[in-house]
């Protein structure tokens, strides 16, 4: 995985986010009806909270894909599992990759004097862990593997097994000879 303080990786997280300024002496999330309209995260949260409930996982993808998440094919949703309410547009999980039980993917960060957005993609195969956390401008590699109540602050590579708090490399299996 890149280090997040190496400034010659051109795939860092953080190169990938959106700052929007927001105006006045209170937090960003004071602002927040500015950044998105107020029926709109409304109407999102409602679809998230029904797509959370159902057991059904096909009706979890239409629901999810009514609000703007692009939903490959065969993804299972696990119960709970939650997409950015704010900028659910901004999630794409690819076919047949499983997102675990209350699992959440972010694509906003709001901070003192700016919002932050960034997409996050979840590749083809990929698994994310029940309880994980994915934060904004994260890419979930081809058939990688986040662990249950990670949280991930940077890009898994393809295949790849992470887990903890920032999530890590997993050793090898392997023992040593």
């Amino acid at each position: 995985m890149p280090d997040d303080t190496d400034e010659s990786d051109p795939t860092r997280r953080h190169d990938r986010i959106a700052r929007h300024a927001t105006p006045g002496p209170g937090n960003s999330l004071r602002s927040w009806t500015r950044a998105k309209s107020p029926l709109r995260v409304a109407l999102n949260y409602v679809v998230i909270v029904l797509a959370r409930i159902s057991p059904s996982l096909k009706l979890k993808s239409v629901l999810l894909r009514s609000i703007g998440v692009t939903v490959g094919e065969g993804v299972s949703w696990g119960l709970e599992s939650t997409p950015d309410v704010f900028w659910p547009e901004l999630v794409t999980v690819e076919d047949h990759a499983i997102v675990g039980y209350d699992a959440t993917i972010l694509c906003h960060e709001f901070l003192q004097d700016e919002y932050r957005t960034g997409e996050v993609v979840v590749g083809e195969r990929a698994m994310i862990g029940a309880g994980a956390i994915i934060l904004p401008g994260v890419e979930i590699g081809e058939g990688a593997s986040v662990a249950a109540n990670s949280l991930v602050t940077e890009d898994v590579p393809p295949g790849e097994t992470v887990a903890g708090v920032p999530a890590t490399p997993m050793g090898s299996e392997e023992s040593p000879e």
